[in-house]
């Protein structure tokens, strides 16, 4: 089962991501920050990580740019949730390392479809 970490401050968002990928027959480990998601990350594997971009204690780009620096999770695909469209936030996500970006409030369908296509 492939495994993967979910990161918000929003427990709505973390909720609705869980049930949706769970449905799907994923497994998920739920983070509040950036800073739990990093410890989480460094106590075990995951196949894909999901991070906010705006959190308290250490936000989306500082933990995939933390995360790039692990070599258990240089090749692992990351993708930005979060309500910035920005093409600046973008920019930032993509030198951070993150490989894809998807915009709040999300589909659920087009969340499955993309995950699917990272990880199978």
């Amino acid at each position: 089962m492939k495994k993967i970490l979910a990161a918000d401050d929003s427990r709505s968002i973390l909720q609705m991501v869980s049930f949706t990928l769970k449905g799907a027959g994923y497994e998920v480990v739920e983070a509040a920050d950036g800073q739990a998601a990093l410890n989480q990350a460094q106590g075990q594997s995951f196949d894909l990580v999901i991070t906010d971009l705006n959190m308290p204690n250490m936000d989306g780009i500082t933990l995939i740019q933390n995360l790039r620096g692990l070599p258990a999770y240089r090749f692992t695909p990351m993708l930005m949730l979060t309500t910035e469209a920005g093409d600046d936030f973008k920019a930032k996500g993509k030198a951070a390392g993150a490989t894809g970006w998807l915009v709040k409030p999300f589909d659920p369908a087009k969340l499955l479809g993309v995950v699917k296509k990272l990880i199978g």
